[in-house]
């Protein structure tokens, strides 16, 4: 048995207007990667693989001990996979769809299920048609939890949702997820539900993954630093600066590569520092975006 749930080893798919290129990824068992991009950054099309639907062009994908896409129907058996857009029947109880999928699914927990269905505050002779939206997406989750899969693979699974029923789900699945062994990959361009329910944290780019590392100690590296500096106030080039902005007398800097004596050589260069502040995933994320997309046309303009 491997330490990984999933590994994806040079990795890449070509289309005619989009690919993905060198995709390394691997979750260890028991994690939560937070899969962060923005839209048509290549998210689905890593899950589709990772998933067997679709094959790489090179490349090797294992799921679960499983070679992808050769071995993907042993492999689904222990994948719950769950987006914003599943399909129940409309016109069956969700009473009806526990005892179908537990009929099919040997390690469906019923017990389970039923204190899902509560604590999801559904009921379970409640028809799916007369489901509010965010229902019906607690509905597919309680199936899919229940399941007790291996890997649990959310696509978007808030897309849609107001803010409360966005709120309401984000919450339960962090109670459910807290005494849970499950390996998880959570995908959204929602950073903020990410944030709070992942333990590593993966932003994906233009088909090209631009940072892979553990939630906490990623954070704790960024920081903005804002200054106040005189006309004849020369900043050094640091190594990690990743944004520097001057207005007048102001100077505010973003590093990825953020210790305590950053503020000190600030200040050895004749700056005043007024702030040092923490960031958000959602200003990280957008930093480390803006940045790739910099290099790669800089990169791109050298070689023409």
């Amino acid at each position: 048995m491997t330490d990984y749930a999933f590994e994806m080893k040079g990795i890449a798919k070509k289309y005619p207007l989009f690919q993905l290129s060198n995709i390394d990824l691997k979750l260890k068992n028991g994690n939560i990667m937070g899969f962060i991009g923005p839209n048509g950054a290549g998210k689905s099309t890593t899950i589709r693989m990772l998933m067997g639907l679709i094959q790489q062009d090179c490349g090797e994908i294992n799921v679960l001990g499983c070679n992808m896409p050769n071995q993907q129907v042993a492999a689904k058996w222990n994948i719950g996979y769950a987006s914003e857009d599943m399909r129940l029947y409309a016109n069956q109880t969700i009473n009806w769809h526990m005892q179908f999928i537990g009929s099919i699914y040997s390690n469906w927990d019923n017990k389970y299920a039923k204190k899902l269905l509560k604590q999801f505050d559904l009921i379970a002779g409640q028809k799916i048609k007369g489901l509010s939206h965010g229902q019906r997406v607690k509905a597919g989750l309680l199936m899919i939890l229940a399941r007790r899969p291996q890997l649990l693979i959310l696509d978007e699974p808030t897309t849609g949702l107001d803010p409360v029923a966005r709120h309401e789900i984000i919450n339960e699945l962090m109670d459910v997820l807290l005494d849970e062994e499950r390996s998880i990959l959570f995908s959204s361009h929602n950073t903020q539900d990410v944030e709070q329910l992942s333990d590593q944290i993966t932003f994906i780019d233009k088909g090209q993954i631009i940072q892979s590392q553990d939630k906490e100690s990623y954070l704790q590296s960024w920081r903005r630093i804002r200054l106040e500096i005189s006309a004849d106030t020369i900043l050094p080039d640091l190594k990690g600066i990743v944004e520097q902005r001057k207005s007048g007398h102001q100077a505010i800097i973003t590093t990825k590569l953020f210790n305590n004596e950053l503020a000190e050589t600030y200040r050895k260069c004749g700056a005043t520092v007024q702030s040092v502040e923490t960031m958000t995933l959602e200003e990280i994320f957008v930093s480390e975006v803006l940045a790739s997309r910099k290099n790669s046309q800089h990169n791109n303009g050298a070689t023409l």
